[in-house]
Order: C-alpha cells, then structure tokens, then sequence
C-alpha cells in the first residue's frame, strides 16, 4: 500500500491527495503538521518537505513527479494525455504553473506585508490571463479533466486566504473553479485534510 506523508495545510500535498482520490486507490496518509515535522521526514526527503510518497522500497517527493508515478502506475482514469506530443505540453504547461504561479506560495505563507502583496499581483495577473480559456472549455485541455486541473486547484480554493482578488473578467476562471470543486475526489481530499488539521 502506498503511504503519503502529507501536510496538512500544503498546497502541494493536496494535489497528491486529489490524485489519489482520482484513482480510487487504498492508500495512507500522514498527516504532518508543516511547523512541528517529525523527524523522520528528513531522513526520507533531504528537503524536509511534504509530500513524500514511500511504496515498499521507493521513495519520491514533489508533487508532480508523485503524480505522474501514481497515474502511470495506476492508468485509470489517465490524468496525463497518451499522446507524446501532448503529454510534452502538459510537463510544460505544468512548469509554467510552477514558475508563474506557485513560486509564490512561499511568500503568500511566510513573506513580509510587502513580499505577499507583491506575490498577490503576480498571481492575479497570472491567473487573469488564462481566465479567457474558459469561456470554451470546462478544464485546461478540454472537456477532459487532467493534471493540470489537478496542478493548479489548490491554489484556486486558496485565494481568499491568501487575499487574492480577482478582476472581473477573470469570472470564467471563478466558474472553472466550481467545477474543480464539486469533483467528489477533490471534496474527499479537502475533508481528509481538514480531519487530519483537527487531530
């Protein structure tokens, strides 16, 4: 049975859980609480961070490399597209959230005033420019919920407390969210979250 050492309030564990919610897999979690790590956190991720997937003798961390093992492992229902071509854009558009979007989740947690103020417009204007997208389509490649919805839905159900107000014509991108959060694995990996912050 796969393991995932999750935080509680991370961002980045949370796609994890959506994941595997996805799959419908039996998996365990760990809740780790981010400011007190146990400390054999440190022994299996060098980075002291979550997530961390432990499967008999393997060990990954980050995020996105944990979900491409788990949907490659486990195909159904596949979160990455089949086709090369299309599975190179989707490591790029995934990058791209990475870089432009979720650097800046350290500073919205941790920084000064004016670091999370700056890391606030910086993500409203990333987010504002692929609002447009939705008005066709229901997820970020199509019709078909992907690694990318799951990428970036985190941070989405996050904007509020981070402070993060978006213009108007980012609406479609409002709408997209709903869908992103009535997914039952998604609700099932939020509740999960939430049980393991009240223990």
């Amino acid at each position: 049975m796969m393991t995932l050492y999750s935080g509680t309030t991370d961002p980045f564990s949370q796609r994890c859980r959506i994941v595997l919610h996805e799959k419908g897999m039996d998996f365990q979690i760990i809740d780790v609480d981010v400011d007190h790590k146990p400390e054999d956190l440190a022994v299996i991720n060098p980075y002291n961070r979550t997530p961390v997937l432990v499967e008999r003798d393997l060990v990954l961390y980050e995020s996105n490399i944990i979900n491409e093992y788990i949907d490659e492992r486990f195909p159904h229902p596949q979160l990455m597209p089949a086709d090369p071509v299309a599975r190179a854009r989707a490591r790029l558009f995934l990058h791209q959230v990475e870089k432009d979007i979720f650097s800046y989740v350290e500073p919205l947690e941790k920084g000064t005033e004016r670091q999370r103020e700056k890391a606030r417009a910086a993500v409203s204007d990333s987010l504002s420019q692929i609002a447009p997208m939705f008005v066709k389509q229901k997820y970020w490649f199509g019709d078909e919920f992907s690694m990318l919805d799951v990428a970036i839905s985190p941070l989405m159900w996050r904007l509020d407390h981070y402070g993060i107000t978006l213009p108007k014509q980012a609406a479609p991108l409002m709408k997209y969210a709903e869908r992103l959060f009535s997914r039952p694995a998604y609700i099932e990996a939020l509740t999960s979250a939430e049980r393991g912050m009240r223990k």
